[in-house]
C-alpha cells in the first residue's frame, strides 16, 4: 500500500518532491532540506537531476531578453530588428549556448503555416538540437537552403534540416543536388528541372532563414565541409572575402566576392536571402568578430543572435 505524505502518495520520487516544492511551491531550498529530512546539498543535487530527466523545463522568454540594453543598442547601431545577446563562453559550450538562444528566438517566432529556411554549420546544428515547441503548430515547413556536401557529415545541411524539422513536428524538404557542381552547364541543367524550380520557389517563400557565419581560417566550417577545396577558397581570399553565407564569399563591407565557384554553386543566392523577410544570424567568439561585422554591413541578418564580448566588441566600433 502506498505510504501518503513526503516520500510517498502519487510523488514518491525525492527528485519531483524536490522540484515541486522549489519551482511550484516557491519554498527555499534550506525549508525542502528541512521537510525531506536531507542536507541542502542533495536539495541542490536534486534540483539539477529534475533538470536533467525533463522533470523540469526552464524556459527563457527571448523577447525580454532581447530587450537588454547592449541588445537594444546592438539592433538600432545595425539597423535589425532585433538581438539577444547571452553570456560568452568558450569553444563548444559557447556553440552549444548561442544554438540554445538561436532555437529560442526561432520558436518564439514561429506562427501556423510557416517556411523555415536553414543553412548549415555548428551553430545552426546546435539550433537544430536544441528548437522545442511549447505547443504544437499546424503546417510547418523546414526547407534546406543550400546543396548537400559530404565533407563534414556532423553539421551537414542536410542533417540540420531534416533534425529541425524533426524537432517542430514539420515537413521536411531536403535539396535534390549537389552544393557544387562540376561545370555551370550542369548547373544550369538541374536548376532547370521541374523539382529543383519548385524548391527553390519554396526557399524563396520562407518567411525566416537560419544560418551562421563562414570564417575562411585553416579549421573553418567552410574547408572541412569541402565544398570548396583551399586552392578556391584562396582565391577569393585574395580578392577580399573575409566570411562566407550559405557558400557565398563576401568581403568586409558585406559586398559579395565573385570567384570561380560562383556559377557552380547550387543554393539560396544572396540576394535571395536579402528578400526574405526574417534572417536569424546565429554566431559568436573572437574568430568570427569579422565576420559578423561583414555580415551586418551587408544587411544579411534580421536578428542577431550573438554573446556578450562579440556584441560588445560590435559596439565599440566606430559608427
Amino acid at each position: 500500500m502506498a505510504q501518503t505524505g513526503i516520500g510517498g502518495s502519487e510523488f514518491d520520487d525525492a527528485v519531483t518532491w524536490a522540484a515541486w516544492l522549489y519551482y511550484a511551491d516557491q519554498m527555499t531550498q534550506s525549508d525542502i532540506a528541512a521537510l525531506l529530512g536531507v542536507s541542502r546539498a542533495t536539495i541542490v543535487n536534486y534540483l539539477q537531476e529534475a533538470r536533467d530527466r525533463g522533470i523540469v523545463s526552464i524556459q527563457i522568454n527571448s523577447e525580454i531578453v532581447g530587450r537588454t540594453r547592449i541588445a537594444r543598442e546592438l539592433a538600432d547601431k545595425y539597423g535589425l530588428s532585433g538581438a539577444l545577446v547571452i553570456p560568452s563562453a568558450k569553444g563548444a559550450d559557447l556553440i552549444r549556448r548561442l544554438g540554445s538562444a538561436g532555437a529560442r528566438v526561432l520558436v518564439d517566432q514561429l506562427q501556423a503555416g510557416d517556411v523555415i529556411g536553414v543553412a548549415w554549420g555548428r551553430t545552426v546544428l546546435a539550433a537544430a538540437e536544441q528548437a522545442q515547441l511549447r505547443a504544437p503548430l499546424d503546417n510547418l515547413t523546414v526547407v534546406q537552403v543550400s546543396g548537400h556536401s559530404i565533407g563534414a557529415p556532423s553539421f551537414s545541411p542536410e542533417l540540420c534540416t531534416s533534425l529541425l524539422s524533426s524537432r517542430l513536428g514539420a515537413r521536411c524538404v531536403n535539396m535534390l543536388a549537389p552544393a557544387l557542381l562540376s561545370t555551370p552547364t550542369l548547373r544550369q541543367m538541374l536548376l532547370d528541372e521541374p523539382v529543383l524550380r519548385a524548391q527553390f520557389a519554396l526557399i524563396d517563400s520562407c518567411t525566416r532563414v537560419v544560418f551562421g557565419v563562414g570564417d575562411l581560417h585553416s579549421d573553418s566550417t567552410l574547408r572541412l565541409s569541402g565544398i570548396a577545396s583551399a586552392q578556391d577558397i584562396e582565391e577569393y581570399v585574395a580578392r577580399g572575402a573575409v566570411a562566407a553565407i550559405i557558400g557565398h564569399f563576401i568581403d568586409r563591407d558585406g559586398v559579395q566576392v565573385s570567384g570561380p565557384l560562383d556559377d557552380r554553386m547550387v543554393g539560396l543566392e544572396l540576394e535571395g536571402l536579402l528578400r526574405l523577410p526574417s534572417r536569424i544570424c546565429i554566431a559568436g567568439g573572437p574568430e568570427k568578430l569579422g565576420c559578423i561585422r561583414a555580415t551586418l554591413a551587408g544587411g544579411y541578418a534580421s536578428i542577431l543572435v550573438t554573446d556578450a564580448d562579440t556584441a560588445t566588441a560590435l559596439m565599440d566600433d566606430a559608427p
